[in-house]
């Protein structure tokens, strides 16, 4: 009986103990604005036909599946509050992952994945990116799919939100980017 209750006391001691594990701590406070809205992402098919019916700038994030940077991109700068509002109504989001596997129809051409190299790459970010494939980069379409300019490199959400308007806003026709972020 001694020996039922020792063994049964040990097993609520180690059921307790790996229960305090599951408990949900309050996470600490997080800097930043936490977003109420979330972007709205889209596959590249899903804004080629939102196009047809409400024309508006697209923003690409061309990313891989390894990239740390675009894993932080994700977690903290595309879940602000202020990012994903701007984004959602100026701009058709869409990832598009560097290494895919599937066709995409562009401009009437038909891109693919390409093997090589350690890992291979999809031709539509060659070509979105001009041949330079750093991870994350940021591609921004007019409302006639030409491309405005090119973005690489991780961006706080305060960088984000300015580049978001320096482009929605048309400014980019007016001036560079530095005299815009001086204003």
């Amino acid at each position: 009986m001694t020996k039922k209750l020792l063994i049964g006391g040990i097993l609520a001691v180690f059921a307790l103990i790996a229960y305090s594990f599951t408990l949900d701590n309050p996470a600490p406070a997080k800097a930043g604005n936490i977003a109420a809205e979330t972007i709205t992402w889209h596959t590249w098919e899903e804004a080629q036909q939102l196009m047809e019916k409400k024309p508006k700038k697209i923003f690409i994030d061309v990313y891989t599946d390894w990239c740390g940077w675009c894993k932080r991109m994700d977690k903290e700068t595309f879940t602000d509050a202020e990012v994903a509002k701007y984004m959602n109504e100026n701009f058709y989001a869409v990832k598009f992952n560097a290494e895919q596997h599937e066709d995409i129809l562009y401009k009437g051409t038909t891109l693919s994945y390409r093997p090589g190299g350690r890992r291979g790459v999809h031709e539509l970010a060659v070509s979105l990116l001009d041949g330079r494939l750093g991870y994350p980069s940021f591609v921004y379409l007019d409302e006639n799919q030409d491309r405005i300019t090119i973005s690489p490199g991780y961006k706080t959400p305060d960088m984000m939100v300015k580049e978001l308007k320096f482009i929605g806003g048309e400014y980019y026709k007016t001036m560079p980017f530095e005299e815009f972020q001086g204003k």
